[in-house]
């Protein structure tokens, strides 16, 4: 690796010399630093290839869409958007707490309300759009196609990621990418996104964890 920087240096220094400029201090210092040594910043452990939990349940978010189904009352049976504060609001119901629960607790939640005004509710709600809670949302920031954020899905993997993004720009510097941790306590790992995407390489392919942040930065050639 030293030996093809230090080539590149020199063929720099030459390309600079031969348009009639001068290669200037901060120039070679900058080519040279390239042919001594990394400098894209420090190196993470690779990130691992394991799910963080097996009985992973979905959680409501903001946003989500959620179909409220009353057994034998099709008047308060209806399809509902959780506002951007958790809550969402029902027929006979105002203001419920949605936020961070599974629809098997808001539909007992929902049970718990209505029997004021009806005899032995039951009720089943289905998500229908899905955002998820903040805390649990894939991002994705840099060199990727189309950065953005992502619903998190039980056994979603980095490639599942890569291909909701559309893969890598042309800048990207895809094996210096990393994964921000949140749910390990903050930990960077390194992912290897060039060799997957660009090269089909499965080993690369890694299995996200809810919150994780994707960070792909621009390659320097």
């Amino acid at each position: 690796m030293g030996t093809i920087l230090g080539s590149l240096a020199i063929a720099a220094k030459k390309t600079i010399r031969s348009a009639g400029y001068f290669a200037g201090p901060a120039l070679v210092l900058l080519v040279a630093g390239c042919a001594s040594g990394p400098f894209w910043g420090p190196t993470y452990p690779p990130a691992p290839k394991e799910a963080a939990t097996a009985d992973y349940n979905y959680h409501i978010g903001p946003l989500d869409v959620v179909n409220v189904i009353v057994w034998r009352n099709p008047e308060l049976s209806m399809s509902v958007p959780v506002r951007p504060d958790g809550k969402l609001t029902t027929p006979l119901i105002e203001d419920v707490p949605a936020l961070g629960k599974t629809p098997t607790e808001l539909g007992r939640d929902l049970e718990k309300a209505l029997v004021k005004y009806i005899r032995d509710p039951v009720v089943t709600v289905v998500v229908t759009n899905f955002v998820g809670p903040a805390s649990e949302q894939i991002r994705v920031i840099g060199e990727a196609t189309k950065p953005q954020i992502l619903a998190y899905r039980k056994d979603m993997t980095l490639l599942d990621v890569m291909i909701a993004v559309g893969g890598l720009t042309d800048f990207a510097d895809g094996n210096a990418a990393s994964v921000f941790r949140i749910a390990d306590g903050g930990k960077l790992y390194s992912v290897r996104l060039k060799d997957l995407v660009k090269r089909g390489d499965i080993s690369a392919n890694v299995a996200m964890w809810p919150g994780d942040i994707v960070i792909i930065p621009q390659s320097w050639f």
